[in-house]
This record gives structure tokens, sequence and C-alpha cells, in this order.
């Protein structure tokens, strides 16, 4: 009992500053991408602390299966460093005593990561993606102020008011101009007004103007002077984009009718479930894996866990690219790589126990390097 809250007690603190540590790290970093893109006009600046948190919700599952098998090595490497290990050893306990301890305090966060992965994951990008769309289509009229210029979502339009009454929907001294099919034309007036047309639809009647129209230095440029002229403000309700297939739920990823988005949709589905299987891999591997000589002083567990977790990690992408691309069926791809970190972990436990591998049993004390570890 004193050992499993001992031990309880110990990863549950670690794994909470891991996962702070990660979060931090997370967080500033995509301050700086976010607040990037808000300043080249991909995002709206007043956005940025709803798509920091969405985008941070969105990888709280990563984080938590870095963190959980982070602070299992912590855990047990301290423990072997300060020779806490040789006392519930000589207490009759052994490698294989720490495995169900470990996995009923692992197993909550799994189920938790699994829900992030399935639940949290689409939902966080998908939100993400509308708040961005719904920038990008954001209307013309919208941007428009007072003595200022400003260039329309696309970079088709830039537009010039001096003075704007958004009760009335009057405009006054107003500059248009207008880039399409690489032919310029720009239209000035000193009055004009906002109107609005069936369907949603904008646009700015400019009164009693002149439009130039082409460049001055070709022969078909142009200048007309006009009593009334409109020019349409793309103003539609930004429309819902179609998912991709990270935004898209599980029911989604299992009924879509289309052909072409059956694998991918599989990919995706195959990289979500493979998450929390790998969460658990990765702790199973994390208990053999900790063990450090006391007299050596050697952290080469760590290294070797960095090592794991990127080769795990990418080949769980690179199954992932697989199926998406029909190289592999999804029911071959899902698993390879988690049996293959489960014999991995089987063979770590057991020549901890029974040290029969001649690198491993350099890496024991004289004590263990003599004599088989006992259950």
């Amino acid at each position: 009992m004193i050992f499993k809250q001992a031990l309880r007690r110990e990863l549950s603190f670690t794994t909470g500053g891991v996962f702070l540590v990660l979060v931090t790290i997370m967080i500033t970093s995509l301050v700086i991408r976010i607040l990037g893109f808000a300043a080249n006009g991909a995002v709206n600046p007043e956005d940025a602390l709803v798509l920091i948190a969405l985008a941070t919700l969105g990888y709280l599952a990563v984080l938590l299966t870095v963190s959980l098998f982070v602070a299992t090595l912590i855990v047990l490497v301290r423990w072997y460093k300060d020779s806490e290990m040789i006392v519930w050893f000589a207490s009759g306990l052994s490698v294989t005593s720490f495995i169900r301890p470990i996995l009923q305090f692992a197993i909550p966060l799994i189920i938790i990561i699994a829900l992030l992965a399935l639940f949290v994951w689409p939902w966080a990008n998908r939100e993400s993606t509308l708040i961005s769309q719904r920038f990008q289509q954001r209307d013309d009229v919208s941007m428009v102020t007072a003595g200022q210029f400003k260039e329309s979502a696309k970079a088709e339009r830039v537009f010039f008011i001096e003075e704007l009454d958004v009760d009335k929907s009057e405009v006054k001294n107003i500059f248009v101009a207008d880039n399409k099919n690489g032919r310029l034309s720009i239209a000035v007036a000193s009055t004009g007004y906002i109107q609005n047309a069936e369907g949603g639809e904008k646009s700015i009647v400019l009164h009693t103007g002149r439009r130039y129209e082409g460049n001055p230095t070709e022969p078909n440029f142009r200048i007309l002077e006009f009593d009334e002229y409109t020019t349409k403000i793309r103003s539609e309700d930004a429309m819902a984009p179609a998912p991709r297939d990270r935004e898209k739920t599980i029911t989604e990823l299992l009924n879509d009718p289309s052909p072409l988005a059956i694998n991918p949709n599989r990919a995706e589905l195959l990289w979500r479930i493979g998450l929390p299987l790998m969460a658990l891999g990765l702790v199973l591997i994390a208990i053999p894996l900790a063990y450090v000589n006391p007299r050596l002083g050697s952290y080469t567990a760590m290294f070797y866990a960095v090592l794991i977790y990127l080769i795990y990690s990418n080949l769980l992408n690179l199954t992932q690219n697989f199926v998406a691309q029909g190289k592999i069926d999804v029911f071959i791809g899902v698993w390879p790589i988690h049996l293959f970190a489960l014999l991995i972990a089987v063979a770590l436990i057991r020549n901890r126990i029974n040290p029969s591998i001649k690198w491993w049993r350099r890496q024991l004390p004289t004590s263990y390097g003599n004599q088989k570890v006992q259950k």
C-alpha cells in the first residue's frame, strides 16, 4: 500500500509539472505564430486569443501522451538514482510489480487522451477554420474606415472614404480601385451611399464622378464620367467550409459517401485511435527503460526515450500517410506499430528480470550482473 501510494503521488505531481511545462512551451510558440498571422492580415487580431486557446485544446492529447511518458521515466529514474528502487527490490518487489500500479494511474489519462483525440481535436480544428474563414470572407464595407486606405479580403480592391455615416449608409469623397484580370479601374466621386440588395449582397453607389480604366501608357486607356456608378461588394454570409479530414467527427469519417475521401478518412481515424494506443505502449516501454545504474550515474534512458518517441510518432504518421494514399489497408496498418511496441516492452522487461543480453548486463551493478533479479 505504501509503495502504491508513493508511486501514485510522485507520478501525479511529475505528470502535472511536465504537462504545465509543455503547455507553456506550446502556448508560447502559438502566440508567436498566430500573432504573426494577425500581423500579416491572415487572421483577425481580435480572434488571436481564441485561436490560441483552440489550438492548445487540439494538441492536449499529444501533450498528455508525452507528459505521461516523460513523467514515468523521470520518477523511475530518480528512484534508481537515489537507490530507492533497491529498497523496493529488497522488499520482495520486482520490475513487474510496477506494471499494475503505473497502469492504474495511466489508464484514466489514456481514456482522456482518447476522448481528446476523438472529439476535441476535430472540434478545435473546425472552429479555428471557421473563424479564419469568416475573417477571409468578411464584407469589404466592414473594413472601410473613414480617412484610411483599406484593402479587400482578396486584395482585388482598395477603398478610401473620407467620411462615413454608418447609420445613414452615406459616404463622401470615395476612391475605389479595382484590379481584375490585370486591368486597373479607378473610380472617384464626391458622394455615394451603401445599397443593400436581395440575397445579402451590398454595393457602393457613387454619384457624379469619374472613372479611369486601363494603364495610362496603353492606347486603350479611357476616362469616363458617370452620374451613377455601382461597385459590388461580396457580402454573403460566410458559409461553413467543407471540413478537412482533421476537422471531421467520427460519424462524418465513417459515413462520408465520397469514394475519394474513404482512404483519407480511414487514415485520420487510424491516427486518432493510434494516439491512446501509443500512450499505452510508451508507458509500458518506460518501465524497463528507466533503469539507471546508480554507480555509473548515467542518464542514457532519457536519450533512448526521446529516440523511441520520435520513431514511434513518425511511424504512426507514416502509416497514416500510407493509408491515406491507399498503399496499405487501414485494418493492416492499425496494429503492427502498437504490437511491435508491446513486444519491445515485453522484451525489455524480460531482460531486466533476466539480463541475458551482454550490453544489458553491463548496465547492471555487479550484484545484479552476477545473479538474476528475482521476482
